[in-house]
């Protein structure tokens, strides 16, 4: 049976790419996104004429929004089977040029957003006793690096949230689980939010701004290295999509410059996990 699936932040990158790919496989896909009768009409349009998809108005930063969304689809369908939370906005600069308001943007939607698509959707799926929910992190919610503190920050608290929920879920029937992708070509980069306190960024110096600068193209030409495809990154998601129930691992680490060493500090942090938690009798 076509599961629905409900994702987010389907304009551009991974989003865009999974609707296609869940559509292909079969499934009901929800393709959520902001401005679908502004600047993203055209795409809208576009995704909306794949078979078994729905295109729908969604802003995560918004409470209402967010609710009656999710109450429309479960009037439709009856169910969410899968909760994919995509939408993301990047943060480039150094940290303390980031003002409170900026930074919070940054975690309203990389964080909150999780966090009320959670309040939104959890009931149906407790309900039922049955769902998945997919959170895309990234390989900087395992490892800080500097200029992009405000991002880190943000998918840290991304993993703890799924992390920590696990158990908890696990118990009412619900797998959440993470995607850890590396550096892909995407427009993740083209949605950003840059530090807004230029004359704390100036007191940092020319040497920070040039570091800063060697920065972003390390990040760039590790993209053209290693060719990496954003396709993978859907794949894995439809991947975990089909797997069987509790068999999902809680993490997919999908570094293609880390050639492997992002899955051994995931394998390595979860085992020292194992032997610290046993300590209290877990």
């Amino acid at each position: 049976m076509a599961k629905v699936i409900f994702i987010t932040g389907t304009s551009t990158g991974f989003g865009k790419l999974m609707v296609r790919t869940f559509s292909e496989a079969g499934d009901i896909v929800i393709a959520t996104m902001r401005d679908v009768h502004g600047k993203n009409a055209a795409i809208a349009k576009e995704l909306g004429l794949l078979p078994g998809t729905e295109v729908l108005e969604l802003d995560v930063t918004s409470d209402t929004n967010v609710k009656a969304t999710v109450e429309k689809v479960l009037g439709t369908h009856g169910r969410i089977d899968v909760l994919i939370n995509n939408a993301g906005i990047y943060g480039v600069g150094i940290q303390e040029a980031f003002s409170l308001s900026q930074a919070h943007r940054i975690m309203d939607v990389n964080y909150y957003g999780v966090l009320r698509l959670y309040q939104a959707v959890l009931p149906a799926m407790r309900k039922a006793q049955d769902g998945l929910i997919i959170n895309i992190s990234s390989g900087y919610g395992l490892v800080s690096f500097p200029f992009v503190v405000p991002y880190c920050a943000s998918k840290f608290a991304l993993e703890a949230l799924t992390e920590g929920s696990h158990a908890e879920l696990l118990t009412q029937g619900v797998e959440n689980v993470l995607i850890e992708p590396g550096a892909y070509p995407t427009e993740l980069f083209n949605n950003s939010s840059y530090f807004d306190r230029p004359d704390v960024a100036l007191e940092y110096g020319q040497g920070v701004s040039d570091f800063m600068v060697v920065a972003g193209k390390s990040l760039e030409d590790a993209m053209a290295r290693t060719k990496a495809d954003p396709q993978v990154i859907a794949d894995a998601a439809l991947s975990l999509v089909n797997m069987e129930k509790g068999k999902r691992p809680l993490r997919t680490p999908l570094d293609m410059a880390a050639e492997g060493v992002d899955r051994e500090y995931v394998q390595a942090k979860d085992e020292i996990k194992q032997k610290w938690l046993a300590k209290y009798g877990f």
